[in-house]
């Protein structure tokens, strides 16, 4: 079984859609969140992962926009958040409030989180893979770094397919990994997009410039 992993999205339609066009054929997605957040088209990025039927948890800009909290963001993010809840039908905002922080997919073989399998919000660089971050599960998958890794142990794989919207491992392409759930292999993806139309659209959108700029050096 061949799975399409994303995570932080982060309403970044263009980069979204460049994605999708590049997958080869897969048997189901799965996203480690942050759908919304920073970029212009939140609405459509949530009713793009909904189409896609992909199991989720929910990521922390996908919390503030649910809960209308949010927990020291700096301004660019806190705008992305306004603008989310701004732009986001009731029913969208919904769909992110019911959101667990973790999932177990596929008879419990893979676990999904957004930061840590013990803390949400905790940023994991590649640095901290270790197999004993592994439970029951054959996978572990995690987001909010915006970094694409991944480690393979004999207790399993613990990966983050990078970001899909707001990549920072200074590699501007989109990012995505497929997971092999049959040969426990998983290929990291990178997908050049439109970013000057990202641009365009920030400012069309009167969200602080810098969301856009910083998309051409990955950081």
């Amino acid at each position: 079984m061949r799975l399409a992993v994303i995570s932080d999205v982060h309403a970044n339609r263009v980069a979204f859609e460049a994605v999708l066009s590049d997958m080869p054929p897969v048997d189901g997605y799965l996203c480690a969140g942050d759908v919304v957040g920073y970029g212009p088209w939140p609405a459509e990025c949530v009713e793009r992962v909904r189409d896609l039927g992909a199991p989720t948890v929910l990521g922390n800009h996908d919390r503030a926009v649910a809960t209308e909290t949010g927990f020291g963001f700096n301004s660019m993010a806190d705008a992305g958040v306004r603008y989310a809840s701004e732009h986001c039908s009731a029913d969208q905002i919904e769909w992110l409030r019911s959101l667990p922080d973790e999932r177990l997919e596929h008879d419990g073989r893979v676990k999904i989180v957004h930061g840590h399998p013990d803390d949400p919000d905790r940023y994991t660089y590649p640095g901290l893979y270790k197999p004993a971050m592994l439970d029951d599960e054959d996978v572990l998958i995690m987001g909010h770094t915006h970094v694409q890794a991944h480690e393979v142990y004999d207790e399993g794989i613990v990966m983050n397919p990078g970001s899909v919207g707001q990549p920072r491992d200074e590699d501007p392409r989109a990012a995505y990994s497929i997971l092999d759930l049959d040969a426990m292999t998983v290929e990291e993806h990178r997908v050049e997009y439109d970013i000057e139309r990202v641009i365009d659209a920030v400012a069309e959108a009167d969200l602080p410039k810098k969301i856009g700029k910083r998309l051409r050096k990955g950081r």
